[in-house]
């Protein structure tokens, strides 16, 4: 990861125009969170399967895992069956995602999963973890060929490397999901099915074959079959791969080198606290020998800094990481009311334990737990922060209508969203806010980029700074937030610079005199962005930003 960076730039600046001769360099303190290209991005996550069917050839619906509905006793309603979403479906809304503000779209994982449903396993409950008993691999989480396209995403004339150059025309890029940790579900199915507990080559030939028994009863010394796998279960009954055997690792970084040389564009990687951190040391540097400037962020399901943090260094694989913590804290304030000081334990801005905060991905819910569950105000209010907050913001397919809010796994979030769904989308007002303040986001580098200075977090308000300056741009953000139900008067004269500065939404400007405050009003449930493109002068105010 790329550390916040502080620097002297020399730059050239002329005399008065009487004069030819040169000005000596002046230097102008660097001021930047990160320089990593993906810090300019948002995006925006989709369970393909769940997003829209946009060719039902790929459909297979005889197969026993097609539409799996749950019904529950209070009128919820999920589904662990396949649905029918594919590549052709998001391509074919790739402008509705782009319109939004997005630039990159991460898919759960694109490679072959067995056709049936399991039938071992527990039996799926409304809440819960690990129950995987008639379910299908509708998500893409259970691989049994990491060379080879699941046969429900592609069409005749779309297949992966297709659809990233099909995307990249649109301004989007794609996040591979990346799984090295386990296969498929793997033994205490009732009869053997196709594909359960196997793992194939890039040939098709088969490599290992858990034959549906206990991780304890694989033998791995006689059996050459059992070779990948380790001998203690982990998560629910699937195939626990063993990624420090060497063949193991060869397998994996191999197969996702060939999805980056078919144009992915970042990897988004799955449960990485269950896999042994030194072989996200191995993995990283073999995958950025060939794609150095490769953006990687984990999910690391756990709600404690520490602990997440260590992956971002680069022994452990110098990823950026999936804020949980924030996560958190957001759903205090919006489902619980608590105030925008929640938020500051999560930042860690300076001397924190991640190798660069400004690099992690934060969002508000996902897939594997209740979708957030708030008022389209909150959902307003929520994205108001992560579009202009450190990090980069990831957004959950249908969060842009508050799609099944409230909801777990089973009981709607994973739930189909279809095209019906995103033309009436196009109308709703969570929607519109969404894509005005991703603009702002991706028109301003101060908010990609910029170094973030607090000046009040408190209740309803808050309000910050994020500056950002080099050799050839400055540019300093003033972001004003509230996410109360009465409109706010902000008086901000700390470290204000004098000069005009310009509303990022409304181009409306305001002048601010030396020694003035700047005084503004923030509609409920709004945000305001002032920003100001002069290189900042107060001396003062750069050793605040740049202080340890």
């Amino acid at each position: 990861m790329l550390k916040p960076t502080i620097t002297l730039i020399a730059l050239s600046l002329s005399l008065a125009a009487c004069s030819n001769a040169s000005a000596p360099a002046k230097p102008l303190t660097k001021l930047s969170g990160t320089d990593h290209p993906f810090a300019s991005e948002s995006v925006y996550f989709v369970l393909t399967d769940r997003f829209v069917d946009g060719d039902k050839t790929n459909n297979y619906e005889s197969d026993s895992g097609w539409n799996l509905p749950l019904v529950w006793d209070n009128g919820d309603e999920g589904n662990v069956g396949f649905m029918g979403g594919d590549f052709k479906g998001l391509l074919n809304n790739a402008d509705y995602i782009k319109d939004m503000g997005f630039s990159a779209i991460w898919m759960t994982p694109i490679v072959q999963n067995p056709a049936d449903a399991f039938n071992g396993g527990k039996r799926i409950q409304a809440h819960g973890f690990a129950m995987d008993k008639g379910k299908a691999a509708y998500h893409g989480y259970w691989g049994v060929n990491f060379y080879k396209l699941d046969k429900h995403l592609p069409s005749a004339d779309l297949d992966y490397a297709q659809l990233n150059q099909a995307l990249s025309e649109k301004g989007l890029k794609t996040v591979l999901d990346v799984v090295i940790n386990h296969g498929s579900p793997a033994y205490t199915m009732e009869t053997v099915l196709p594909d359960y507990g196997k793992l194939y080559d890039k040939d098709g030939s088969l490599v290992a074959d858990h034959m549906n028994l206990a991780p304890a009863q694989l033998d791995p010394d006689n059996e050459p079959l059992h070779r990948f796998f380790n001998q203690q279960p982990d998560l629910a009954e699937l195939a626990d791969m063993n990624v420090s055997n060497p063949e193991v690792m060869d397998y994996f970084v191999n197969a996702y080198l060939q999805w980056l040389d078919q144009g992915a564009g970042a990897f988004r990687i799955d449960t990485v606290k269950h896999v042994p951190t030194e072989a996200w040391g191995e993995f990283s540097q073999r995958i950025r020998a060939k794609y150095p400037q490769l953006f990687m962020f984990g999910e690391v399901y756990s709600f404690d800094a520490e602990e997440i943090a260590q992956y971002t260094h680069p022994d452990n694989g110098g990823m950026s990481v999936l804020d949980f913590p924030m996560k958190q804290a957001l759903g205090e304030m919006f489902e619980q009311n608590k105030g925008f000081e929640t938020l500051l334990p999560t930042l860690h801005l300076k001397d924190g334990p991640y190798a660069n905060p400004y690099e992690l991905t934060i969002f508000y819910d996902n897939h594997d737990m209740p979708r957030m569950n708030a008022d389209d105000n909150g959902f307003i209010n929520a994205h108001n922060w992560l579009f202009t907050a450190r990090g980069i913001p990831v957004i959950y397919y249908g969060s842009e209508i508050g799609f099944e809010r409230g909801k777990a796994e089973h009981k709607g979030n994973r739930n189909y969203f279809g095209q019906e769904r995103i033309e009436q989308a196009k109308q709703h007002p969570i929607r519109a806010k969404l894509a005005d303040i991703a603009m702002v986001r991706a028109q301003n580098v101060a908010l990609q980029r910029g170094l973030q200075f607090n000046l009040e977090f408190k209740g309803d308000r808050a309000s910050f700074y994020r500056v950002y300056q080099d050799g050839e741009q400055s540019q300093t953000a003033l972001v004003l937030l509230n996410k109360g139900d009465k409109a706010q008067r902000f008086e901000i004269s700390q470290y204000l610079q004098a000069g005009t500065w310009t509303d990022a939404q409304t181009k409306q400007t305001q002048t601010v005199a030396a020694n003035q405050a700047l005084i503004t009003e923030v509609a409920p449930h709004a945000v305001k962005v002032l920003v100001m493109s002069e290189p900042v002068t107060d001396a003062d105010f750069i050793s605040a930003l740049t202080q340890n």
